[in-house]
């Protein structure tokens, strides 16, 4: 297999990468702009490898993304490249809409020129993943569950720009015949994670005795989703996958944010018990909840258990507790991120 991956320096991206040289015989053209969350730091181990080539290049780009289909020749193409930060999306929205819906219709066009060139056996395993997340639904009443069949209600900048890419992905399957797949997924967590998401942000202001910032009540539900149970579900997607089907992934570990953030606390407290701030729960401070926030995600991921025998691996727990370790044991990653937004504040 040769796969591209577009946003394979990020969070989801490199874990997909990392599984991809790791369990299987295939060649990797990982494509990131390296934005502030794309980091190469995130591809050690695989960089070197003679079957992984990296590319610094915006997706948004069609002469870029022109040359890298035409030289890398792609039999499956993962694209995860997204502007993915609510709040970064309500104060400017501008970097979405380029990056999630222009990109995604730039990578459709030279996905669709370069499939229209291929033939027999190259052209039947031809596909196109797009990865896009759970938010595109809206926001859920007690009881309910996200489905492949739910209406789209985004209510965020992020979650518009990410419904507008999935439907150019289904335009292109039924006006085109491009073979695409649609994933839509819940919150993902787990290493490598840039530390403006909930779960690193709350380890890491933790570990230094900062406040923990708690959108109002904390009464927020969220489906919690291992960034490798997510990858292992995209590679058996864009094996096996039906042509012009959506699959929902979760990692069916539901929790209130409150929760989430006082199972993090208790942690610590087995971990650090004796620094100043402990307990770690008086860490946490409630700050006035963000404009359009959704109050319940909830995944059903029936089809891709019956259809394609897929099932979360990582339980909430342990999830919590490996994510927990890892940023507690990098702090070398840690430290270059610090260092990276000193620079941008100009704060030295």
């Amino acid at each position: 297999m040769r796969a591209l991956v577009t946003g394979g320096a990020g969070f989801i991206g490199s874990t997909l990468v990392r599984q991809l040289m790791a369990e299987t015989d295939g060649t990797v053209l990982t494509v990131d702009k390296l934005t502030y969350a794309g980091r190469l730091e995130n591809l050690d181990g695989v960089l070197d490898d003679p079957r992984h080539a990296f590319a610094k290049e915006d997706i948004a780009d069609r002469a870029a993304m022109t040359r890298l289909f035409s030289e890398f020749k792609p039999d499956m193409v993962f694209h995860l490249a997204a502007e993915s930060h609510v709040d970064r999306s309500i104060d400017s929205a501008g970097e979405f809409i380029t990056t999630n819906i222009v990109g995604t219709f730039v990578l459709l066009e030279c996905a669709l020129a370069h499939y229209r060139g291929l033939e027999g056996t190259a052209k039947e395993r031809f596909r196109f993943v797009h990865v896009s997340t759970d938010e595109v639904y809206g926001s859920l009443e007690p009881g309910d569950m996200f489905r492949e069949t739910s209406p789209y209600q985004p209510n965020s900048p992020y979650a518009a720009s990410k419904a507008s890419a999935d439907l150019l992905v289904r335009a292109w399957v039924k006006t085109h015949g491009l073979p695409c797949v649609i994933t839509n997924c819940s919150n993902n967590y787990g290493p490598r994670q840039y530390p403006e998401k909930l779960i690193p942000l709350t380890i890491l202001n933790m570990a230094e005795g900062k406040p923990i910032p708690i959108y109002g009540d904390g009464g927020q539900i969220r489906d919690w989703l291992h960034v490798e149970d997510h990858a292992r579900a995209l590679r058996l997607i864009g094996e096996k996958g039906r042509v012009g089907e959506t699959y929902c992934i979760g990692g069916e570990a539901e929790s209130t944010n409150m929760d989430l953030v006082l199972t993090l606390c208790a942690a610590f407290d087995e971990l650090k018990p004796n620094v100043a701030w402990a307990p770690h729960k008086s860490l946490i401070t409630h700050v006035k909840d963000r404009p359009g926030h959704d109050r319940r995600y909830a995944t059903d991921i029936t089809k891709l258990k019956t259809e394609l025998g897929w099932a979360p691996r990582w339980t909430l727990k342990d999830g919590l507790a490996a994510t927990i370790r890892w940023y507690l044991d990098n702090t070398a990653w840690r430290e270059a991120i610090d260092a990276e937004a000193r620079a941008r504040r100009g704060t030295g």
